[in-house]
This record gives structure tokens, sequence and C-alpha cells, in this order.
């Protein structure tokens, strides 16, 4: 007879995204970002988590935070290519500035 009671419940496959910066500078960032456990090369990878966590993975519901930026115009791309709890993810924007991005992300693209 087989028991179903000594089996664990089944978790969420873990979160796993490629994030990447580009401004008018040439400069480039890349991070990994993994989540469930938090993780990878992002320097606030349990911040980004707990962030992406609150809008289940989708970067167009996150609220920006209450922080000051110049108005200086400097165009930074970001995307975030991978996977959030076993779904695709594939987000780009561009944001006014690297502290708008920051700003604007709550963090996540803040590398």
């Amino acid at each position: 007879m087989l028991s179903l009671s000594c089996l664990a419940p089944a978790q969420p496959p873990a979160s796993t995204l490629q994030l990447t910066t580009h401004d008018t500078a040439n400069r480039i960032g890349s991070v990994v970002l993994t989540c469930d456990p938090a993780g990878g090369t992002h320097p606030k990878h349990d911040k980004a988590c707990a962030v992406l966590s609150d809008v289940d993975g989708d970067f167009s519901r996150i609220t920006a935070r209450h922080q000051a930026c110049t108005l200086i115009y400097a165009p930074v791309e970001a995307t975030a290519i991978g996977t959030w709890h076993g779904k695709p993810v594939s987000f780009q924007t561009t944001y006014a500035n690297r502290c708008e991005a920051d700003r604007n992300s709550d963090g996540v693209f803040a590398f």
C-alpha cells in the first residue's frame, strides 16, 4: 500500500533571470538573479527577489520607490530574460538615466 502522506508538497520551480543594462556611454552591466532561493551575481539579490516576488515576476507591475533623480537624459536600456516560477520572462524598457532605472525598478536594475 502506497502512502502519499510522506510526499513533500510541490515546490514552484526556481526562478533565474539574466538582467542587463546598456547606456549611451556604451557601458554594459549584466548579472544573473536567481530566486527561491535568492542568489546569483546580483549585488542585492535578496532585495531584488523580494521586489519581484511582490509582483509575481511581472516587471511592468513594479512600483517605483521614492527617490529624487536628476533630469539629465542619458538613456539606459534594461532587459530581463529568463523564467519566473517556470513562466518565461522577456522584459525590455528604456529609462531616462541610471538613477531612474534604479528607482523605477526598485533596485532590480541597480548593479
